[in-house]
């Protein structure tokens, strides 16, 4: 599933004169329930008119729980107007409702519906059908829609991308508000020069731009050496496409963050010198999509002192080849955050690295328009994640990069982990949290062969501290902070295993 955290963070440089003074959080546990096995997927879908909604898969079973403040189950609603096999399943909340889109496969079709989900989990009118295509009996790759929601959420769009011809690609968007009324939908093409481009980065904007990037890599698939901005407007059937200058620099993992109050999209990626080098630097690209113009491209070298920091058990000149980057965060004075965290695995027979089918091809069927990650962090699918026998995952320090709004790096800064796990990895990574007047990091420690989950702040200059232990932390949870999700202002639900049982806690900060 693809969603990225919308919450806005622009009070993070607001807030400068809160302080940083340490206030006491409140945890709140729901009861395990018989029917939330370890195996269970499930999506936390967030606050509605009070209620806590987590939608839960086992199985065939679809069904949404229902929890007060007090995470109190109070309903638990089986989705049986659903079919038996549902291929992906998005959720739009709202402070009154919530919009579920969800795609499954009938026969030879692929069909993509809407369903209104009240804030009790009932769904009093029927589900509006928004499109079908015809694939084949025995097609191996079915995910053929797609979704991105704007910031603000007042836009929506469902599309998908046919390559019937591997020179050119055949969009079919559909633009919708928040009420479901639709605003726009289009058919129309874009040319694809060789099999080394691909499609990446799709974002969303609250004036329904559609926006990405249009890249080509190596031969051996390893790096990224050209690119443009692509932005289709909401009523236009065309695109506007702007070429990205990389001056022979060799670039990877290239992700993008919009800022709405300003219409600028921010490219970032890390950058290399040679192939099969070390990370040098970081790659940075502003554009301004109204105006259709570049605002600023760079390159920004680490220096020897930052490296020296980040290195871990890795040379200096090698300290971040395993970095990923993990968020980019816009503040109130037009510059940004990034975060990126230090990620690598070992095994007796191959390790996993950045070079290893980072990007796969682009090419055959229905395009799906995500590049590879080392984790998705919203989407709980246990089946996915414990397949890897022999394998220790190893997710050290997080870094913290702080850029003024001319893409000139003011601080740096690194919550210190080391955590590591064999077979899988879903109480390993973190969760990030804004409270307004400063960054939180949840992230699991070993204590004693258990997980004791740690609270670190991230003050407004750069100043890391080390939190008091959150309170009411039972021994008998192991938390999964990656897979969490912020719900309000001050407060996030966050999964636990409890007994091999999945049940969720509220953290009021």
């Amino acid at each position: 599933m693809h969603m990225l955290y919308r919450l806005s963070l622009s009070l993070f440089f607001l807030m400068l004169m809160a302080g940083t003074a340490a206030t006491a959080q409140k945890i709140t546990y729901s009861e395990p329930d018989k029917d939330d096995y370890k195996s269970t997927e499930f999506e936390i879908i967030g606050k509605v008119a009070g209620n806590i909604l987590v939608y839960k898969s086992d199985k065939g079973d679809y069904v949404v729980s229902v929890y007060d403040n007090s995470m109190t189950m109070t309903d638990r609603v089986k989705l049986d107007f659903l079919p038996r096999k549902v291929i992906s399943m998005d959720f739009v909340a709202y402070p009154n409702k919530v919009l579920m889109f969800y795609q499954f496969q009938r026969k030879d079709a692929v069909f993509s519906f809407c369903a209104t989900m009240t804030p009790d989990a009932k769904f009093y009118d029927a589900p509006v059908m928004i499109d079908s295509t015809r694939i084949g009996m025995y097609t191996k790759e079915n995910k053929v829609y797609s979704l991105e929601v704007s910031e603000d959420k007042n836009r929506i769009m469902v599309y998908k991308i046919n390559q019937d011809k591997e020179d050119n690609n055949v969009f079919y968007t559909f633009l919708y508000d928040s009420s479901m009324n639709l605003v726009n939908n289009s058919r129309l093409s874009l040319p694809m020069q060789s099999r080394k481009q691909f499609l990446s980065n799709f974002n969303l904007s609250n004036a329904g731009d559609l926006i990405f990037n249009k890249l080509e890599r190596t031969s051996n698939k390893d790096y990224v050496i050209s690119g443009n901005m692509v932005v289709k407007r909401p009523l236009v059937d065309s695109f506007e496409i702007s070429p990205m200058t990389f001056k022979s620099q060799l670039i990877d993992e290239v992700k993008m963050k919009l800022d709405n109050a300003r219409n600028t999209a921010l490219v970032t990626a890390f950058y290399y010198k040679q192939k099969r080098g070390n990370v040098d630097g970081l790659y940075l690209y502003k554009y301004d999509y109204s105006t259709h113009t570049p605002v600023y491209e760079k390159s920004i070298p680490f220096s020897d002192e930052l490296k020296g920091n980040a290195k871990g058990e890795s040379s200096t000149s090698a300290a971040f080849n395993d970095y990923f980057i993990r968020k980019i965060i816009n503040t109130a004075n037009g510059g940004f955050l990034l975060t990126a965290e230090s990620f690598s695995t070992s095994s007796r027979y191959q390790p996993w690295n950045r070079w290893n089918y980072m990007y796969g091809s682009p090419y055959g069927g229905f395009y799906s328009p995500y590049y590879y990650s080392p984790y998705s962090s919203m989407y709980y699918n246990p089946y996915y994640w414990n397949n890897s026998q022999g394998l220790r995952y190893h997710y050290d320090n997080v870094a913290v990069l702080s850029f003024d709004d001319e893409g000139n790096m003011q601080w740096s800064n690194f919550v210190r982990k080391s955590q590591y796990d064999d077979n899988a990895d879903l109480y390993l990574s973190y969760m990030m949290v804004n409270v307004g007047s400063e960054l939180r990091f949840l992230f699991n420690e070993l204590d004693r062969r258990n997980y004791m989950l740690t609270d670190v702040s991230l003050a407004p200059g750069g100043k890391v501290n080390r939190m008091p232990t959150l309170r009411n932390l039972d021994k008998g949870f192991t938390w999964m902070p990656r897979y969490g999700k912020q719900i309000s202002s001050r407060t996030v639900v966050v999964p636990c295993i409890y007994r091999n049982y999945i049940c969720f806690a509220k953290i009021d900060f």
